[in-house]
């Protein structure tokens, strides 16, 4: 891990906070040394008042940009009315909410959540329940599908099927009932697919925390139909990858993928809350009945009103198309750069990554430093990956300076 020391090119306002965090809050995060207090569109600004382009969007809860000010006015017109009923009591917003995103997505049913994990526990709940009461499969016998390298969330469960030794390291026991797949492997599925008490498939269409591993052509159509000929739920986790950011609405578009659970937060609130969603058709969002599964916020009136203001500013901004135009720009430029120490460029739309090549181990992080002093924010994962992802409201000049920023920060990483 990069070295946890405050750099002495701080200011003394910055290291005041961080010095606080330090001292107060759980060491669970390891952030990049910049103090942020305020963003509009693709910009923040730190205490001091320095502007950063944000490549990194929130892990793309932003991608209708920082503050967006329809999504502001909704919240702060909703947040002067009513802000939470709980689910013991209707609100005037619920019902129009659920019909405005299942519409939105073609499903019948919505089940609203908060954090994005507690949907996808929502999803192995929903994905559980349908393979006992509608497919047969024995009490407590249910096994779902994964991949390895996945990155679902943090809680007890979803830790239990992850790959990630830092993720679940000394917090078992763990949860049963998963089996682990390699990622882009459709002979793997295939075999996985043949346990007739498999009841679902969660899988991510572009595995964002791994550093934007983008499956091959054709392997989620293929498992979309190994997974309708087993009688297997496919389950799409597009908590990061779908809301405009790779191009399309979701990610599974892409091969004109329907889940039968699909999986939505971050972008879902323009980033201003937490709000998560599973949507699913009534064959298996109705087996689950009243006091099997809820939430305190799920669905509250100020969460529904933000929700739907979010994806009709997707929609009437055409985010999704600036995503697809500008990210084959991004790829082309930074393939452009043809520097010795990116390896590699992938990704979709506007979900980038690039693999750092490089002797020294923090290279990435280094570079990550570089970036920051430069103008622009950006984080590395697993070690050599750093993504690229700005909010979906950029425009092709700000590409370019991101582009000249990049270049000139490259030169930290010179023998």
């Amino acid at each position: 891990m990069a070295s946890t020391a405050t750099p002495a090119s701080l200011t003394n306002k910055s290291r005041v906070y961080l010095e606080l965090e330090e001292k107060y809050n759980a060491h669970n995060y390891h952030p990049l040394p910049v103090v942020l207090e305020r963003g509009s569109g693709v910009f923040v600004w730190d205490v001091d008042g320095k502007r950063y382009f944000d490549c990194l969007s929130g892990y793309s809860a932003v991608n209708q940009g920082h503050c967006h000010p329809r999504i502001i006015e909704a919240l702060t017109e909703q947040a002067s009315r009513l802000t939470l009923t709980s689910r013991a009591f209707h609100s005037n917003l619920l019902g129009e909410y659920g019909q405005y995103i299942t519409h939105y997505f073609g499903y019948e049913k919505v089940l609203p959540m908060n954090t994005g994990v507690e949907a996808v526990e929502t999803a192995i709940k929903l994905c559980r329940r349908w393979g006992y009461q509608v497919k047969g499969i024995p009490e407590n016998q249910a096994k779902i599908i994964v991949c390895a390298d996945n990155f679902h969330g943090r809680t007890s469960t979803v830790i239990s099927f992850s790959t990630d030794a830092e993720s679940n390291r000394q917090f078992g026991p763990y949860t049963p009932g998963f089996i682990i797949i390699p990622y882009n492997d459709s002979a793997a599925l295939a075999k996985a697919l043949q346990d007739p008490h498999v009841a679902g498939f969660l899988v991510e269409p572009i595995q964002g925390e791994a550093g934007v591993v983008v499956p091959s052509p054709g392997y989620l159509r293929q498992a979309r139909d190994g997974c309708t000929q087993a009688r297997v739920l496919f389950i799409g986790d597009e908590i990061q990858t779908g809301l405009g950011r790779t191009g399309r609405m979701l990610a599974c578009d892409h091969e004109d993928v329907r889940p039968d659970i699909l999986i939505l937060g971050k972008a879902l609130s323009g980033g201003v809350l937490p709000v998560s969603a599973v949507l699913s058709d009534d064959e298996i969002m109705l087996t689950i009945r009243p006091g099997e599964h809820g939430s305190t916020y799920g669905g509250n009136p100020l969460a529904c009103k933000v929700a739907m203001t979010a994806l009709q500013v997707l929609k009437d901004e055409k985010l999704t198309e600036n995503a697809a135009v500008l990210g084959e720009l991004f790829r082309q430029e930074l393939d452009n750069l043809q520097s010795p120490y990116i390896s590699l460029v992938r990704g979709k739309g506007l979900l980038n990554a690039i693999v750092i090549d490089h002797p020294k181990p923090d290279a990435a992080w280094d570079l990550c430093l570089a970036l920051k002093d430069n103008g622009l924010l950006a984080k590395p994962t697993h070690g050599d990956k750093i993504r690229l992802a700005p909010p979906l409201v950029i425009t092709r000049d700000q590409i370019h300076e991101c582009i000249d920023i990049l270049k000139e920060s490259l030169k930290v990483l010179a023998l």
